[in-house]
């Protein structure tokens, strides 16, 4: 199979999926009106100086496109019991154009969720300069990597039956943790929020206020998260596909 022809498919088919639209799209923009509406004129969410609109149209932009990223490893473990991924060991694609198609349509997905809502975030009264609103989409593109890498590595190492639970139960937990629904103070759980690439991907937001988004921190923390991400993927593509 021809890499053109592989992308070509793998795009086809998820815009094909009606449940990809329900829950990738429609899921995290239902939530954002119905939590960001009655807070439309809430200036400082929670005493964070990020007017209540803006704050959650970014949390579930993290929240939605981090499921929308993992959940790319559902169907490839759907592909795996398919028979799919072997058929796929049959032809010349190379591993470097699975990986890159993979995370090329989780991407896409994640574009579309993005898309909508930052439309819902204007009708709501969220106000950026262009430059403001490329570079805190920026960072959350940058910070979906090591979940790209993630939805691989589940996929590639989890069943049919344990996958759903696994991605639904981790994007809940890393979302909470990350500070999707509400700032987080200090203590504990703040200090361990940082150390995870959901909070930095909600972290994006602060562009908005004129500062620079990231600290060293966070660049530090995403792209360790990738790389390590990455390597188990890489690993347990090559365990997987070494299997007769």
């Amino acid at each position: 199979m021809k890499t053109s022809t592989f992308i070509r498919y793998e795009l086809m088919r998820n815009f094909r999926n009606r449940r990809f639209f329900v829950f990738t799209v429609g899921f995290p923009l239902a939530l954002y009106l119905l939590i960001a509406a009655p807070n439309r004129h809430e200036e400082s969410l929670a005493g964070s100086g990020i007017p209540a609109p803006l704050y959650f149209m970014v949390g579930l932009a993290a929240l939605g496109t981090m499921n929308a990223i993992v959940g790319g490893g559902a169907r490839i473990a759907y592909e795996r019991v398919s028979g799919w991924t072997r058929q796929l060991r049959l032809t010349p694609l190379r591993p470097r154009a699975y990986f890159g198609t993979k995370v090329a349509a989780g991407y896409l997905s994640a574009s579309l969720t993005i898309a909508a809502l930052y439309t819902a975030g204007i009708v709501l009264g969220v106000h950026l300069s262009a430059g403001r609103w490329l570079e805190m989409t920026g960072l959350l593109l940058i910070g979906l990597l090591p979940f790209a890498a993630l939805g691989i590595f589940l996929g590639h190492v989890l069943g049919v039956e344990a996958v759903g639970p696994t991605v639904g139960g981790l994007g809940g937990l890393l979302g909470f943790l990350g500070g999707v629904w509400f700032p987080l103070g200090g203590g504990v759980m703040h200090d361990i929020a940082q150390a995870l690439p959901s909070f930095w991907l909600v972290q994006a937001s602060h562009v908005s206020l004129g500062g620079q988004g990231w600290s060293a921190t966070g660049w530090l923390v995403v792209t360790a998260w990738t790389v390590v991400l990455s390597v188990l993927a890489v690993y347990a593509y090559r365990r997987d596909t070494a299997r007769a």
